[in-house]
């Protein structure tokens, strides 16, 4: 391998550090309200539906402005379409704090984080071809949801802590203000980090893919939806993304059949994220060390079965954190490896489209999920996510292993 064909740089944990950050910070901003679901009712005296909306409108708009984002991050750059998310970011959770009052702004404003969304989610996977090579994508990936998990946490746990309540003739009265202005200067400062260190690529490609030119988006689309392989890994995400969405989403609704307060529920959420956290340290890293993805899909829905089971039976709070814990840490850590799976046996299409396909399926299905939540019995809908990810693991083991990984391997050996 000659060191001007490919060649590495340090920086590159830079813009992974700077990426993993204003990934956080949007879903934090996405599920601001999912473990005080409750308290926000009151606050702004709606309907839970009307609550659940201020979540599920993150995949409403990503239907529609997946393709779009995807486009812009190819054609101009990761710098301008993750700028772009990240400005948006900072605006409207600023505005979220100032109006916190208002359910109307507050809807308003999620609209416009609903939009930023895309530009940084589908950028994973372009970042990690334009500054990383094949054998650290899979980690690169896996670290870049971690803090995606960790964002999620944070609103699942430290939301109801940042809740204030005054008593008023004996009656407890909520104020999210505080809340919601905190989120806000995180998203200020994160936009700024963006704007400041975020760097297009590195003067020498990592690999020789990333110098490589990707077929424009309309050809890209047809490309993949010819790969068998690809429309496998659509089913499978449009189950298990959408399912994740739907129990992130409502996971007040499944903890009440249990019996559990607001801050238990807090803590179930987070216990789930928690897991999804060290399976995405753990899983997408040995991928990249064993050279297998098809593997590391298949395992991951294997194990999750059961924490499923669990978090479906279980009548007791330590029975559910356990089970929220093996859930997390197995199904959460596939979306890493899938992402990455999907960039290799799509190229030449272009790695922002494939993972925006790939997430634009469970926000699909995840609308469709919460809306059968919100209408129908919530334990019904935990027997249909059974039924889901099993036939989630019988497609997985039909689906072929990654060629750039294959090509890899015979490479180093």
């Amino acid at each position: 391998m000659s060191g001007t064909e490919r060649m590495t740089y340090k920086y590159r944990w830079v813009i992974l550090a700077i990426f993993s950050v204003i990934n956080a910070v949007i879903q934090m901003q996405w599920l601001t309200f999912a473990s005080v679901a409750s308290i926000a009712q009151k606050v702004y005296k709606v309907s839970s539906f009307q609550i659940d909306s201020l979540s599920m409108i993150f995949m409403l708009v990503f239907i529609v402005v997946c393709i779009p984002a995807s486009y812009i991050i190819d054609k101009f750059g990761i710098r301008t379409g993750v700028g772009i998310g990240a400005i948006l970011t900072g605006i409207f959770g600023l505005l979220k704090g100032i109006y916190a009052g208002n359910y109307n702004v507050i809807l308003f404003a999620q609209f416009g984080l609903a939009v930023a969304q895309p530009f940084i989610l589908n950028a994973t996977t372009k970042i990690g071809v334009n500054w990383f090579p094949i054998d650290e994508r899979g980690a690169q990936a896996g670290i870049s949801s971690l803090f995606q998990y960790l964002g999620i946490i944070f609103a699942m746990v430290v939301t109801p802590m940042l809740v204030t309540y005054t008593y008023i003739n004996g009656q407890k009265i909520y104020n999210l203000k505080f809340m919601l202005m905190f989120y806000g200067i995180i998203s200020i400062a994160s936009a700024i980090l963006v704007i400041l260190f975020l760097k297009e690529k590195p003067p020498i490609p990592p690999a020789k893919e990333s110098s490589e030119k990707r077929l424009k988006t309309v050809e890209g689309i047809l490309y993949i939806i010819k790969q068998k392989d690809m429309i496998f890994l659509l089913v499978i995400f449009f189950f298990g993304l959408g399912m994740f969405n739907a129990i992130s989403t409502c996971i007040d609704k499944i903890c009440k059949l249990k019996a559990l307060d607001a801050a238990k529920t807090g803590i179930v959420g987070g216990v789930m994220l928690i897991g999804g956290v060290a399976g995405a340290c753990i899983l997408p890293a040995l991928s990249d060390k064993l050279k297998k993805r098809k593997l590391f899909l298949i395992l991951p829905l294997l194990l999750s079965l059961p924490g499923l089971l669990g978090l479906t039976f279980a009548n007791t709070y330590t029975g559910t954190l356990i089970s929220s814990f093996i859930f997390g840490f197995f199904l959460m850590s596939a979306a890493p490896i899938g992402f990455q799976y999907s960039a290799e046996i799509s190229f030449p299409a272009s790695e922002s489209l494939s993972q925006g396909l790939i997430i634009l399926s469970g926000q699909i299905s995840g609308i469709f999920f919460i809306v059968g939540m919100n209408m129908f019995s919530t334990q019904l809908c935990m027997y249909i996510f059974i039924l889901l990810t099993a036939i989630s693991l019988l497609l997985s083991f039909i689906i072929k292993e990654s060629p750039m990984i294959l090509e890899e391997d015979r490479r180093v050996s």
